[in-house]
């Protein structure tokens, strides 16, 4: 992998301003593949800038959807249950939601798709989608259950699957290859995850029953086009609300925020540990919740990150390891395996770069213990090609002594073009 950009932060003192945000991911995603199989045209305001989800977009476009953009919105031209046979491979480049969640609707497809990634891509594990997809009745073949996917799908039957690992974009890939089976196809997950599928699949007008952990949707239903703006990203969010976190006397304020109570976990995480959040303006949009969030900071205590907890919190955990070492009470992170599978290993590169600092910090197989009232430095840190480890220690180093060399820093393309600008506007040196 190349070097990439190296980017310099220099420590702050305060952190203070307001941002608004792009599009949240999760959902950006998922729209513009439901806008895909839907009859109509969609329009999609505040859509996700990130890279990840314009490669969800110019898949779609390789299946003859027809899509723009203008000044502020993703346009998309519904092709009906019915895509077309791609005359190319379909680029997922580095986004494993792109890969996991179109592969449930190619799955109900009559053709033959074959999708591929980056490097990063093609190491991470598909077999949680192979095996249920293939159940329902696609064939699908793969590198040792990595990309390349090579799916021929139609035809397919609805199935009663229990998720091994909680997983949301397991459950929505099935959920959408319910879309396309004869009867009715339950998936039920382990623990409760993010549920912007289902209520994606809701604002399109699919019937959806849901019970505890568990969902169900009947096949043959037909997908109607929304006009919707997409609330702010609040994984993206995650970093700025712990930079507020690092100063005692920081002022935030984030408008148009997602406030979906499976991914506000952070919010609550964040309160208990000492950072003074109070909401604002909070409405509701196609079933999705978003306000305003203002922001005070406080002394940072501690927290333990395990069981439920951890899933609710996945993409946000390494910014959490990352400022760790600066609150009171240190922070310990259990149950998180699946860490050692996304864009890098981030439980490996999250240690690697916290001692490269000068923290002490225990690796565990299932996650890091990271004690608290630690002094760091700055020093020459890696990315290791992953944007939200990227992002991650932009943030940390911010009260660390000395300035930072962030390498392969432009990682955060993938799901923030704009994130070290947006930082910028906030720091008071």
């Amino acid at each position: 992998m190349s070097q990439g950009t190296t980017v310099v932060v220099r420590p702050a003192r305060n952190i203070e301003g307001s941002v608004h945000l792009p599009g949240d991911k999760s959902i950006s995603h998922r729209y513009a593949m439901l806008a895909a199989i839907a009859e109509g045209t969609t329009r999609l305001e505040n859509f996700s800038t990130g890279v990840d989800c314009a490669s969800t977009l110019e898949c779609l476009q390789r299946l003859g959807v027809d899509w723009q953009r203008d000044d502020s919105a993703v346009v998309i031209h519904g092709c009906g249950p019915k895509l077309q046979a791609p005359s190319l491979h379909l680029d997922c480049g580095n986004s494993g939601s792109t890969m996991r969640m179109l592969s449930g609707i190619l799955a109900g497809q009559e053709l033959t798709s074959e999708l591929v990634g980056d490097e990063s891509l093609s190491r991470r594990p598909m077999a949680r989608i192979i095996t249920p997809l293939e159940t329902m009745g696609a064939k699908i073949s793969a590198n040792n259950a990595r990309p390349p996917l090579r799916i021929s799908g139609g035809h397919l039957r609805a199935i009663d699957y229990k998720m091994p690992v909680a997983s949301a974009q397991v459950k929505s890939a099935l959920l959408f290859a319910g879309l396309f089976a004869a009867g009715e196809t339950h998936v039920e997950e382990p623990v409760r995850t993010r549920d912007h599928g289902e209520l994606a699949l809701r604002a399109f007008g699919a019937e959806l029953k849901h019970s505890g952990n568990r969902a169900s949707i009947w096949g043959g239903q037909r997908l109607r086009a929304i006009e919707a703006r997409i609330p702010g990203d609040l994984s993206s969010a995650a970093f700025f609300l712990c930079a507020a976190a690092l100063f005692p006397g920081s002022k935030l304020t984030i408008t148009a925020l997602l406030m979906n109570p499976t991914r506000a976990r952070l919010l609550d995480i964040l309160t208990a540990m000492g950072l003074r959040i109070s909401i604002t303006q909070l409405e509701e949009l196609h079933g999705e919740l978003q306000g305003t969030v203002q922001v005070e900071g406080g002394t940072l205590k501690g927290a333990t990150i395990a069981g439920a907890d951890t899933p609710a919190l996945i993409d946000e955990i390494p910014v959490l390891a990352a400022i760790a070492p600066f609150t009171t009470a240190g922070i310990e992170i259990r149950d998180a395996r699946e860490l050692r599978v996304k864009e890098s290993d981030r439980i490996a590169a999250i240690a690697a770069n916290l001692r490269a600092m000068g923290a002490e910090v225990q690796e565990l197989d299932d996650g890091l213990k990271i004690p608290g009232n630690q002094k760091l430095h700055g020093a020459e840190i890696d990315s290791f090609g992953d944007h939200r480890i990227a992002m991650a220690f932009a943030i940390a180093v911010l009260r660390a002594e000395g300035e930072t060399h962030i390498r392969r820093a432009d990682a955060a393309v993938i799901s923030y073009p704009r994130f070290f600008d947006t930082l910028e506007s906030l720091v008071q040196r």
